[in-house]
C-alpha cells in the first residue's frame, strides 16, 4: 500500500480586511461614502475631509500616517461596530499612498453588557484569517490581577498569511485597584503588510 504525501498547503487569504478596505489598495481608491469622522490618530483634534487628506496627519517613525475614522450613521444605524461589537478604527496610510495597515480596537467605552464580551472579537478575527498557523501566548497574572466570571486571560497570537503580519491580542481581568464593575476587558487586531 503506497502512502500519498501531500506537500503542504500555503493558506491564502483574499478578501477584504474590513469592509471595501484592502492592504495594498490605494488610497485614491477609498471609498468615501459609508465612513465619516476622519481625524488624525496622533492629533484628534486635526479633523480631515476623508481620506484625500491623509498627508495632513503627522507621520510616525516608520513613515505611515494613521487615520481615525469612523461608519457613517447614515448608513450604519448601530454605529461603528465589528462583527458586533462597538470598535474604535485605525487605517495607514504609508508614504507612497497605499494602505499599510488597519488597527481595530474594540471601544472601552461602549455599554457594559457589551464591552463584557469585548474579547471575544479576537476569536472572530481568528477565525476570519484561518483557525490554523497562529502562534499564542499566555500571559502571567500580574500582582492582584483576579479572573473575570472565572476566566482570566492575557493572550497574544500572531500570524502570516497573503502578505499580511496578524496580531490579535485579547485581555479579561480585573486590576487589584478595580471595583466590581470595572475590568480590562479588550481585543486589538493589527493588520499590517508584512515586511519583505
Amino acid at each position: 500500500m503506497a502512502l500519498a504525501i501531500t506537500p503542504a498547503r500555503t493558506e491564502e487569504f483574499s478578501g477584504n480586511d474590513l469592509r471595501d478596505i484592502r492592504l495594498g489598495m490605494a488610497a485614491t481608491e477609498l471609498a468615501e461614502s459609508g465612513y465619516a469622522d476622519f481625524h488624525c490618530a496622533a492629533d484628534p483634534k486635526r479633523a480631515l475631509a476623508g481620506w484625500k487628506d491623509w498627508r495632513d496627519c503627522p507621520a510616525a517613525a516608520d513613515g505611515t500616517r494613521a487615520i481615525r475614522f469612523g461608519y457613517d450613521p447614515a448608513t450604519s444605524r448601530e454605529g461603528t461596530m465589528v462583527a458586533g461589537h462597538p470598535a474604535i478604527l485605525t487605517l495607514l496610510i504609508d508614504n507612497t499612498g497605499h494602505v499599510a495597515g488597519l488597527q481595530i480596537e474594540t471601544d472601552p467605552k461602549a455599554r457594559l453588557y457589551i464591552r463584557k464580551k469585548a474579547f471575544l472579537l479576537g476569536l472572530q478575527a481568528k477565525s476570519r484569517y484561518g483557525a490554523d498557523g497562529w502562534a499564542c501566548t499566555e500571559g502571567q497574572p500580574s500582582a492582584g490581577d483576579q479572573p473575570v466570571g472565572g476566566i482570566y486571560l492575557k493572550e497574544r497570537c500572531t500570524k502570516m498569511i497573503s502578505g499580511r503580519s496578524l496580531i490579535v491580542e485579547r485581555n479579561l481581568f480585573r486590576r487589584s485597584d478595580q471595583d466590581i464593575k470595572s475590568f480590562v476587558d479588550e481585543t486589538r487586531i493589527s493588520i499590517l503588510r508584512a515586511k519583505d
